[in-house]
């Protein structure tokens, strides 16, 4: 969870007068989880506040959220929770952290729509204080002025906010890339981040993600005619799997049916669930009779059916994972079928991903998939929209956000090159503390900061040492050694029996088992009788003595626990 950190007095006070703090506590040398804190005087605001998804290091777990100790240290200072949008990397973790605070959460019309379900789930709502903000609004937190700015993205209703302090303006991007054409017509507002820029921009904090692209990133509206070439060349059913919270890609899907006369049927309950609300809202078009539900799978002709479903990721538990493996209960693979998976791979998901292209081809269906046709275009912006970021914003000082490390440097590298002065870059991580005056940027420590892992009802009860246990038995297994001793005198009644599960097949290898038993019959015998009382001591020995025996033979290290039943 939590890294180890030293105290720190400059920390641990409120910044000095004249200085705003900084401090991140997700989002940064990693992709995900975002959350940033701004510090002035007694007064926080917390930007964003998301989740990360759990990969194959961290067995078991459903979600991964910030370690937000540092708020709780301060927790009456926390004025204002400040959302950029919808996605779940930027407000999975408000249902599990927000009752930890009593403030308001400001966030434009969908982004509150699509947050009111998770809080729902949590019992929260009509419990905490939601407040609907436009682009170009500005709202008085404090000492904060916060003036918030259109920017395009892959989903609707996404914005900047430049923090305006009473030691100069901060521009907090959030995710973003300069679309102009995008599907809604609702453009990045250039005019109003020049008149930021014209004005003075002390420090800009600027999406990374993509940093690494060249050129400029592909507008939206570009995938409509890779659907419409798609669909006119489907003989059969068409499945898409995209995020729930693409409202833009869903949307042109839905276009692109209509055009084809197929009707439009949704599954997984989170796509359902978005689609709806942001139906309700009015960013959705639906034309009158294209929405059809499930059971019309069963009855339409497969040439008029449209499936748009979750799992780009290849979530286990997601409709297309299930369709994938023949596991769903109105979906079933027919040679045909084309399946397109418009998303782009999130690191760490690389397999299962395959995984679930493999299966859809056994069972007969062709994919289309960002590494074979232009079905996938990103919502961040590449080295030409980074580079005019900066130029019209004009910062002093700049502070590369979101995105893995690599990513950071290589967008301090792109600032210097647009003029930035490099003793006014900073390239910074996960907990550390910075302040910022009118005049300088500097790094003064670092707090506590991590990851907090939610386990079914769980949050923040399984420790680091808990997931190396599971990936100790995902890997190696374990075995069991029972041994009964009569409780009074120590004396052997039914001599050590080992059991295996996950390591090997017991009956293939029955003289490995019967060697590991007389290893700890040997062990038991050399500790005398009143001593093998000690449970304790007597585990520990049992467990090495058939660790020790099991490496030598298998070059392996299975978990070994003991049990020992006194009668």
């Amino acid at each position: 969870m939590s890294e180890e950190f030293q105290y720190n007095p400059l920390i641990a006070a409120a910044p000095a007068a004249g200085h705003l703090r900084l401090v991140p506590l997700g989002g940064l040398g990693e992709i995900g989880m975002n959350m940033m804190v701004y510090e002035y005087g007694d007064e926080i605001i917390v930007i964003d506040c998301g989740v990360m998804f759990p990969g194959e290091d961290t067995p078991g777990v459903d979600l991964i959220i910030p370690d937000t100790t540092y708020l709780e240290e301060r927790k009456d200072k926390v004025k204002a929770f400040v959302i950029t949008h919808c996605h779940e990397d930027h407000i999975g973790a408000l249902p599990y952290i927000l009752p930890k605070f009593d403030c308001p959460v400001y966030g434009t019309k969908l982004t509150l729509g699509l947050i009111q379900p998770k809080l729902k789930e949590h019992k929260l709502l009509g419990v905490l204080d939601l407040q609907i903000i436009k682009p170009r609004d500005m709202v008085q937190v404090g000492e904060f002025m916060l003036e918030f700015i259109r920017v395009t993205h892959s989903t609707v209703d996404c914005i900047g906010i430049a923090v305006h302090t009473p030691i100069g303006t901060i521009m907090h991007t959030g995710d973003f890339k300069i679309d102009p054409t995008p599907v809604d017509d609702e453009k990045t507002d250039i005019f109003t981040l020049s008149r930021l820029g014209e004005s003075g921009v002390l420090a800009l904090l600027s999406d990374s993600t993509n940093v690494e692209k060249e050129g400029y990133t592909l507008s939206e509206r570009e995938l409509g005619d890779n659907f419409d070439q798609i669909f006119a060349n489907a003989k059969g059913r068409i499945i898409a799997a995209t995020f729930s919270s693409n409202i833009h890609r869903v949307q042109q899907l839905i276009d692109t049916a209509m055009k084809y006369e197929r009707r439009v049927i949704f599954a997984g309950r989170s796509m359902v669930s978005n689609i709806r609300i942001a139906d309700e809202l009015g960013y959705m078009n639906f034309p009158s009779g294209i929405q059809g539900t499930l059971n019309d799978i069963h009855t339409l002709p497969d040439n008029r059916i449209l499936l748009i479903t979750t799992g780009s990721q290849g979530e286990a538990m997601s409709a297309l994972s299930r369709i994938a493996l023949d596991d769903h209960k109105h979906v079933e693979i027919m040679e045909g079928d084309t399946v397109i998976i418009s998303a782009r791979v999130i690191p760490g998901n690389e397999k299962s991903i395959a995984r679930i292209i493999n299966d859809l081809y056994r069972r007969g269906a062709e994919v289309i998939y960002e590494r074979v046709s232009e079905v996938h275009v990103s919502g961040h912006a590449s080295q030409e929209e980074q580079k005019l970021m900066l130029n019209l914003v004009k910062p002093k000082m700049f502070i590369p956000i979101h995105g893995e490390y690599r990513h950071l440097v290589r967008h301090a590298q792109l600032a210097i090159k647009c003029g930035v002065d490099p003793d006014r870059v900073q390239v910074i991580e996960n907990g550390d503390v910075v302040e910022l005056t009118d005049d300088t940027l500097e790094v003064i420590g670092h707090t506590s900061s991590g990851r907090v892992f939610v386990d079914g009802k769980g949050v923040g009860d399984v420790e680091d040492e808990v997931i190396r246990d599971r990936r100790h038995l995902a890997e190696d297994g374990f075995c069991i050694v029972t041994v009964a001793l009569n409780r009074h005198t120590g004396e052997i009644i039914s001599p050590p029996e080992v059991t295996t599960r996950g390591f090997i097949v017991e009956e293939a290898f029955a003289e490995l088992i019967a060697q590991a038993e007389q290893s700890a019959r040997d062990t038991l015998e050399t500790i005398e009788p009143a001593i093998r009382k000690d449970n304790a001591e007597l585990q520990e020995a049992l467990s090495r003595a058939v660790k020790k025996y099991l490496f030598k033979q298998t070059n392996r290290r299975p978990m070994v626990l003991t049990n020992i039943v006194e009668l």
